[in-house]
């Protein structure tokens, strides 16, 4: 899950990493209070889960709070990269000195954490890594060891960060390893960390992702799910416990086993080719395809107007393919009316001749079935241009 930048800040403010004052509004009045609240110049940021903000015109400086109402309406309802603006982050200005830039991320080719600094902050990241290499230090960290004092600092002056502020900066980098850890996120980063005229070392602009795979541990964190802009399938499925990923396509697809469900994806993209379908999502409904899971799995899929046919591939192992079919079969006299939309299905593994003759002696008129996943997944795009 991506944070708003206003989520950020205040989660690094919890864990006591340095930042300036905040506030989140919605309103160009709630941003006019916020802003006399804290008085003097503050900067007006669009709240969106996209990079460029500044260059679309969503962040401004205002000199008061009038010129922060007046800015926040010229921001809220933009549209930046396809993302509506519903919230402004009104934030104290701060007297830049020099900016720098830190963040600590889950590195999945090394199975490690890696931490990333350098002087050279304010710009893209990418930017600094080809132009300037040697100003950005790149450090993995061991996740059973951690980031102790004395690594901090190591890392802190391998990002050649001047000799006066190492100490400061490397108790940041202290402070934000202790909140990734604590919050089980996967990305935590500081653009720009500054260092401000007064010679303070502040977070000014945050970036955090947090693991989903870890909220049972953190029911806080409900609170900070934008349900605003949630797919409102994903949220359907989300409450049924179903892992579901909504796709720009015709063809809905459903499987037992992620690996499955990706190469079905594969596989109906390059049959969809020759009809210009494309898979309309990921749906992996695990190993136990019972009745009510392969019910309320159609019925996601069956549920978004831009599916026209569904493939669902299963290859039988743990549950077999009898259980399967008996599930489509169920299934469907579940949905009744609600099933409208030709299924292709296509079994095989573990008890597949006994799978198979289920479905054909439930004859449905919706449902086909084909030896083969390149064979069906060409039929279902078939279906789906039809």
């Amino acid at each position: 899950m991506d944070l708003f930048e206003y989520q950020a800040r205040d989660l690094f403010e919890e864990h006591n990493i340095p930042v300036l004052a905040g506030a989140v509004a919605s309103t160009p009045e709630a941003a006019e209070a916020a802003a006399a609240k804290m008085g003097g110049k503050v900067v007006v940021k669009a709240q969106v889960k996209v990079g460029g903000r500044g260059k679309a015109g969503g962040v401004k400086l205002a000199q008061d709070a009038k010129d922060a109402r007046e800015k926040a309406e010229e921001i809220l309802g933009m549209d930046i990269k396809g993302h509506t603006v519903h919230q402004v982050m009104i934030a104290q200005a701060a007297p830049i000195a020099e900016e720098y830039y830190m963040a600590i991320l889950l590195d999945r080719a090394n199975r490690n954490f890696l931490v990333m600094a350098s002087v050279a902050g304010g710009m893209e990241i990418e930017e600094v890594a080809h132009t300037q290499p040697e100003k950005l230090a790149r450090v993995g960290i061991d996740p059973n060891v951690g980031i102790s004092q004395e690594k901090a600092l190591e890392i802190v002056r391998a990002g050649q960060f001047p000799a006066d502020i190492t100490k400061d900066v490397a108790d940041v980098l202290l402070k934000l390893w202790a909140a990734f850890v604590a919050e089980d996120a996967t990305l935590m980063e500081i653009n720009p960390l500054v260092k401000t005229e007064g010679g303070r070392i502040v977070a000014l602009d945050g970036k955090v992702t947090l693991d989903d795979n870890a909220s049972f541990r953190h029911p806080n964190h409900e609170a900070l799910i934008d349900h605003a802009s949630a797919n409102p399938l994903e949220a359907a499925a989300k409450e049924k416990n179903l892992n579901y990923v909504k796709l720009d396509g015709e063809v809905g697809i459903i499987g037992n086993g992620a690996g499955l469900v990706m190469s079905t994806l594969d596989v109906v993209a390059y049959a969809g080719e020759k009809y210009g379908v494309k898979p309309a999502n990921f749906l992996d409904i695990g190993g136990g395809a019972s009745a009510q899971v392969m019910a309320d799995g159609l019925s996601i899929i069956l549920g978004d107007p831009d599916v026209r046919s569904v493939f669902v591939n299963v290859f039988g192992g743990i549950t077999a393919c009898d259980a399967v079919a008996n599930g489509i079969v169920q299934a469907l006299e579940m949905l009744g009316s609600k099933a409208t939309k030709p299924i292709v299905v296509r079994l095989d593994g573990n008890n597949v001749i006994e799978g198979r003759k289920i479905l054909k002696d439930a004859a449905h008129p919706l449902v086909q079935q084909l030896d083969t996943m390149d064979g069906a997944a060409a039929k279902a795009a078939e279906l789906a241009a039809k």
